[in-house]
């Protein structure tokens, strides 16, 4: 099966990001939202985006204008039986998930891939809810997605051979990106090992041992890291960081899970990262570093 055309389901951080990816490859895409607002501020997003790129020489306007042509917004879950492929990228809520993978296990095709970008829940439970759990299969694409060149394929205990490898042609051949096969566990493999490393960056910040920005330099600098752990985790959204912690915590039970006294004030203090302009580091509306 020729996958031709892709749903998005969320035009939040993530989903912006899997909308420009796959049209950049000459998909088109059909992106759902909740609100005719929340679309437009998603279109917005990748408008800006697709502009900094052109500020860098990386993009031509004539690249810009093709990349917006093959993005189709829409608010109805009908405007998606055409697609061969559905991902959903809303908010890591499992109950939540589960209504989407649902509502599309009700209105697509039998041979439509119905895909998560999960970073930490089970695959198995989201497609439990569904009539054909063996089309159901995790595709973890990794912050900022135009630039990482690995997917996480992630299966369930029901997803058939015949999902798995059509989906990683798909990572592999159609949107050229690295794909690693994950069988399902809490965080899997990127989750599960980036989140251990904040974890532990916060401890060595609670104990006074060197400032955050040393820190992330530290790394940065000494072992070629694109960025430190706190921009890391300003940039994934230090809630989101926490809801990860706190969700291997519970389902390892073992203390190196067990989220940081300082993470937990930031998040209640509001203070998110990226997306709130504040976390460890100051950014403007543009999500540079002030």
């Amino acid at each position: 099966m020729a996958i031709k055309k892709v749903g998005v389901i969320g035009a939040g951080t993530m989903g912006q990001g899997i909308a420009e990816m796959l049209a950049s490859k000459g998909l088109d895409v059909y992106v759902i939202e909740s609100s005719e607002e929340r679309l437009t501020y998603g279109m917005q997003m990748i408008e800006l985006n697709l502009d900094k790129q052109i500020e860098k020489w990386a993009l031509t306007q004539a690249e810009k204008k093709l990349i917006l042509n093959r993005i189709h917004t829409c608010t109805s879950y009908e405007d998606l039986t055409s697609c061969e492929l559905v991902i959903e990228s809303i908010t890591e809520d499992l109950e939540s998930k589960k209504q989407v993978i649902k509502k599309l296990d009700e209105i697509c095709d039998d041979n439509v891939i119905i895909a998560s970008n999960t970073s930490t829940l089970s695959l198995t439970e989201l497609a439990s809810v569904t009539v054909h759990p063996e089309r159901v299969i995790g595709l973890h694409f990794i912050y900022p997605v135009s630039k990482i060149d690995l997917v996480e394929i992630v299966r369930g205990l029901k997803t058939s051979d015949a999902t798995f490898d059509a989906t990683k042609e798909f990572v592999d051949e159609v949107i050229q990106k690295k794909g690693i096969m994950v069988f399902e566990s809490p965080g899997f493999v990127t989750t599960r090992l980036i989140c251990l490393f904040i974890n532990e960056a916060l401890h060595v910040l609670e104990e006074g041992v060197a400032s955050a920005e040393d820190i992330d330099n530290a790394m940065r600098i000494g072992y070629s890291f694109q960025s430190g752990p706190f921009e890391m985790a300003d940039r994934f959204g230090l809630d989101s960081v926490l809801a990860a912690l706190d969700r291997m915590f519970r389902e390892y039970g073992e203390l190196k899970y067990r989220p940081s006294i300082v993470l937990k004030k930031m998040v209640r203090g509001g203070h998110l990262g990226v997306k709130s302009g504040v976390g460890f580091f100051k950014y403007d509306k543009d999500g540079d570093r002030i």
